[in-house]
């Protein structure tokens, strides 16, 4: 008995242990809810430092509109400078707890494309909560997408 209470012990000591600071986040999927991979529910976090991501689109750092008319190649590009706008403050797409994403003229097949994007970028371990908009227009002429996130981290 000794012996299986040291080496339980043992195990328990060699377990990481998260500093105070440390951002715990949870992806909950409560049961009675809808419940797909894609996204969560309802996530927590506490501790660590809130990163706020304003609405990206697909241009460039000149402001250019790219891909007119091309939701995918749109959709592709604003997860590209939702990268580089998390890094900035040193976090990536894990560290994301809630996505805001805004489509123009949404519908189901819409929303399947964004969908097989956003999976190509995103841990299925580790969805963020998720609330997609369909909207009549954004900021500029050509554009569909547009994604605003909300991370934690250290």
């Amino acid at each position: 008995m000794n012996r299986l209470c040291f080496v339980v012990f043992a195990c328990f000591l060699s377990l990481p242990v998260a500093a105070a600071d440390d951002p715990v986040i949870e992806f909950l999927k409560p049961p009675g809810l809808l419940n797909v991979p894609s996204f969560s529910q309802t996530t927590t976090a506490r501790g660590g430092k809130l990163v706020f991501v304003s609405g990206q689109v697909a241009w460039d750092e000149k402001g250019k509109a790219l891909f007119p008319g091309d939701l995918e190649a749109q959709t592709r590009k604003t997860y590209d400078n939702l990268k580089l706008a998390l890094v900035a403050a040193g976090a990536t797409f894990d560290d994301v707890v809630k996505f805001t994403i805004y489509v123009k003229n949404l519908d189901t097949a819409k929303w399947k494309l964004i969908s097989k994007v956003r999976s190509e970028y995103l841990s299925p371990y580790r969805p963020p909560a998720s609330t997609m908009v369909g909207v009549t227009g954004l900021v500029f002429e050509g554009l569909l997408i547009e994604i605003e996130a909300y991370a934690v981290v250290k």
